[in-house]
Order: structure tokens, then sequence, then C-alpha cells
């Protein structure tokens, strides 16, 4: 894994909603890299790690950071009472979280906050960074069914801002799609579909993925710790978004799958439909790039998706 002169010490390392794909990831990075990791969850575990209940934030005094994942998952049907649950449960943990800081005798350095990059626009011209992205919201193109996602994501971070922790250093962290091959994630979706002979061009094929491999999101992360200079927001993403179309023609190539037949507009919504989910997550276009963690000279290992994905396939066929 990535390290740093910082941390040769051991840290404690607290992840409020450590549980899901990301947190996983996370969390067996830190405990293989002989760091304290705490994940705090309303269904505890068993895990190589500690996982404890929600309730226990006690356990973030003394710790060196905080990493808040919590949050109902968006991979649903936006209905109302559903809308409801995901604004309530990022809006409410982001504030326990602050709180629980706030009151610590001993507070963690750095408090690194999921957000994400569906926050920006729905665009094709250009891609967004930090300081010139553009705001979703208003986008003429786009349903007005994708404002929920951009209305909690600002819901998100404004309870991060409000947040009085003036001892504790926050991060916004806009995260792209996180890629790994580990069973049930994203990753193992789309190579799914592509494995049946369905991984095609989705919609028109033009709408942009930004996605990160799951090696330069954990490093990246580690960057941020380690810099106290970097705060507030900060793009997680590969540097080298593309389209829907070549993306998944990267993703066939890779599994050697010269054929993936396409999907309709109309086929995803109805998929979507049946799969209670919303087709937000495959048709909106996300070029987002990480202008804050090239201009500190981070290097990524994989800035570009033909290397990734060949990684991803070959470590797949090894895991089954």
């Amino acid at each position: 894994m990535f390290k740093t002169d910082f941390m040769d010490q051991a840290m404690k390392i607290v992840i409020p909603g450590g549980t899901g794909q990301v947190g996983t990831l996370l969390a067996r990075a830190f405990h293989g890299d002989g760091h304290e990791v705490v994940v705090l969850s309303r269904r505890p575990q068993a895990m190589p790690w500690r996982v404890v209940r929600w309730g226990s934030l006690g356990e973030i005094d003394g710790a060196d950071v905080v990493i808040n994942l919590a949050g109902r998952s968006v991979n649903c049907r936006y209905t109302k009472k559903n809308r409801d649950e995901i604004l309530q449960s990022r809006v409410s943990t982001v504030q326990a979280v602050g709180r629980a800081i706030l009151a610590a005798k001993r507070p963690p350095a750095v408090w690194l906050q999921a957000s994400t990059a569906t926050l920006y626009a729905h665009r094709y011209d250009a891609p967004n960074d930090e300081t010139s992205g553009l705001i979703g919201g208003s986008e003429p193109d786009a349903p007005d069914s994708w404002r929920f996602s951009i209305d909690v994501a600002m819901a998100w971070e404004r309870a991060l801002d409000e947040a009085p922790t003036p001892n504790t250093r926050k991060v916004k962290l806009r995260s792209a799609v996180v890629l790994s091959p580990d069973p049930g994630g994203i990753f193992e979706t789309l190579l799914t579909l592509v494995r049946r002979g369905l991984g095609g061009t989705a919609g028109d094929g033009r709408q942009y993925v930004s996605w990160i491999h799951e090696a330069d999101f954990i490093r990246a992360i580690y960057w941020l710790i380690d810099r106290p200079h970097l705060e507030g927001v900060v793009n997680l993403a590969a540097p080298n978004p593309l389209p829907n179309k070549k993306f998944m023609a990267g993703l066939r190539q890779a599994w050697g799958t010269p054929i993936g037949l396409p999907a309709a507009k109309w086929m995803l919504e109805i998929g979507a439909f049946f799969l209670g989910t919303e087709t937000e997550l495959v048709l909106k276009s996300r070029r987002v790039v990480p202008g804050r963690l090239l201009a500190d000279r981070f290097s990524f290992k994989y800035p570009e998706w033909t290397a990734a994905a060949k990684e991803l396939c070959e470590r797949y066929r090894r895991n089954q």
C-alpha cells in the first residue's frame, strides 16, 4: 500500500458507515498496513478489524483520522420515502460526527467526509474540476429527477461546513465511482453484463464516465491524511474520464468479449424500474477531473482506463 513518512507510526482511524464496498476497501488497506481501524455500523459484523455499534461515537475521541461514509444507499427508486431517508441519513450522521469531534478531549487531526462527483453538472463540453466545475441542477437537457442527487450532495457538504471543529481539518471527498473486483461492487455488475454479451453502449454512449481504481482511491486517501494544507473540496477521480461507449468497449476488450448488445434509453428505463434503481446512475454525464490532486503532484498508478480495466479483470479472474 501507499505510505508516507508521517504514517510510519500506527494511526487510529474511525470509519462511520464503513461496512459498504468503499469502507471495506479502506478498512482492509489500513488494517493491512498496521493501523487500528474502528468501523461504526448499525449492524456490526465480524471482520478482521473492530466493528462497533453506531452509537459508539466516543471512539472518535483520541482517533487520528475520521472518514465518515455513513448514509443510506442511493441505489434505489427515488420515492418520497426513500428520498427523505437518503437526505436525513446523510445530514444527521454528519451532524452526529461533528458533535463527537467537538466534544472530544483529543479530536482527530482530519475529518474526511464522503461526498459525490454527482454534484457536478451533466455536461459533455468540458471537464469539472474543483475551481471551475459547474454545479448541476439547472441543465436544460437533464431530467428534473436528477436534481435530487445534487440537493442531497449540497446538504451533505453544507452540514460539514456548519460543524464547528476548530482543531480538525475537514475535507470533502467528491468521489467518482470506485472500482474494485470485490463481489457485489459496481465493477462486478458491469463485468457481469459484459460476460453475458450485454455490455454495450448505454443510451447514446456520449455521457462521460468518471471512475477511479481502488488502488488510487486508497493512495489518495493516504495523501489527503498526510497533507495538512489540503482541505475543502477534493475530487477523487482518475484524470481521464471517457464516454460510456469507449468505457464499455475498453472493458469488453480487457475481458476478451468482442460483442456487447447496446441498451437504448427506453430499455434502461424499464430495466431500472425492475431493478429498483434510477437511470441517472448510467445516463448522467459525469466528466470530473482531480484538479487539486494533480496540482499537488499526486501520481496516479492507473490514470488510463485501458490499464485499469486490464488489471481489474485479471484480478477478478484470479479471485474466481
